[in-house]
């Protein structure tokens, strides 16, 4: 029993350090890559010893250190307890939903299998949507108590906001759900692991291409950036929900965003580009069609796994951040139009056409 409980808490410091790791890498990719957008120079004074590393030295190391020294100032008159309790309840979830995402499938070590996921639930679809749900909250509670205007105006949007793109988001999961046939995130990523013709990867941007678009638009808007990005607001609530925060409650909340953008890459990856499959790649090794075969070692293939599941989760994260710097803002009432009469729409309409395939193909 004791094994169990030691490979689990391997596993998710495995995932948590990843995932803290990737958000301040991401960090150093959107001010660089920003600046090249822009035909800019981007962060690069911080040095050690001359060595300014392309701006890692001033985001991965100079930065952390200003926010982690900087003083903690609470505004008067703001309930201190929800003040500070907010952006711990904005990060949890956010680092919780990557309990349920897979990132390779099953390492034998001797006679024990090791699944490649934190928390092999058979419901992860609905973890998943509990915990999108859940993110909010820190949104609300930091514009509720902090006692400013602009703060819990960012805050109602946040909420408002949540709801009209989740109702999309949610019903374009259910397409996944319905073209699988299971809520477990594991198994529809093994599904997604058999040749189409001998050749295409059956992944699920194949069989549910608008079921992807949705999703892709409705994680965008949870990850409240550009174009989505109305309940910070800067030109408007100068940052919204988080104005009145600084020091480390400040960067608990900047690292949420990065970290909420590769939870969604990872969702991404999983649901609709076949997790960590590598096409031809199975438990013994690559099968091509024709009958050869290379057969590998169970670790190496896991690695292979592994590798291949973080290249897709690097690439929608890049991906996300590109849009970040080239789309422009969507007016507040142009967000819920595109929320109830966009999005909403489409994906009931995508689950009309996927309920009348499902039953002309068992028909």
């Amino acid at each position: 029993m004791w094994i169990e409980v030691l490979i689990a808490l391997i596993k998710a410091s495995a995932i948590v350090g990843m995932i803290v790791g990737l958000a301040g890498m991401l960090g150093w990719v959107e001010r660089k890559g920003s600046a090249l957008i822009q035909d800019r120079i981007g962060a690069n004074r911080a040095s050690i010893f001359g060595f300014a590393g392309a701006g890692l030295i001033n985001t991965m190391m100079a930065d952390p250190l200003k926010f982690f020294t900087k003083e903690d100032i609470v505004p008067a008159r703001v309930d201190r307890l929800l003040h500070t309790l907010a952006p711990c309840v904005a990060m949890f979830p956010v680092l919780a939903t990557f309990a349920v995402i897979p990132f390779g499938d099953v390492l034998q070590v001797g006679e024990r299998s090791i699944n490649l996921q934190v928390a092999p639930l058979n419901i992860g679809i609905l973890y998943v949507l509990a915990m999108a749900g859940l993110a909010v909250y820190g949104v609300v509670l930091a514009g509720w108590a902090s006692n400013d205007r602009l703060s819990l105006l960012g805050g109602i949007r946040g909420s408002a906001q949540m709801i009209s793109y989740e109702v999309g988001m949610g019903l374009s999961i259910v397409a996944m759900v319905m073209t699988y046939g299971t809520l477990d995130l594991q198994a529809m990523v093994r599904a997604q692991g058999h040749l189409i013709g001998g050749w295409l990867p059956a992944w699920g941007v194949l069989y549910q291409p608008l079921a992807f678009l949705i999703f892709l638009c409705a994680g965008i808007a949870e990850s409240k950036r550009v174009p989505f990005d109305l309940p910070e607001g800067e030109s408007e609530l100068v940052s919204g929900y988080f104005t009145e925060y600084s020091g480390i409650k400040y960067l608990m909340f900047f690292m949420t965003d990065f970290i909420e953008i590769a939870v969604i890459a990872g969702l991404i990856t999983t649901m609709f580009f076949g997790g960590w499959q590598v096409p031809y790649l199975m438990r013994d090794g690559f099968h091509f069609p024709g009958g050869a075969a290379v057969l590998l070692p169970q670790v190496i293939v896991a690695v292979l796994q592994i590798g291949s599941f973080m290249v897709k989760v690097f690439f929608f994260c890049w991906f996300q951040i590109m849009i970040r710097w080239t789309l422009p803002r969507l007016r507040y009432d142009t967000l819920m139009r595109l929320g109830w009469k966009g999005l909403l729409p489409a994906a009931l309409l995508n689950i009309l056409a996927t309920a009348v395939i499902a039953l002309a193909v068992q028909g």
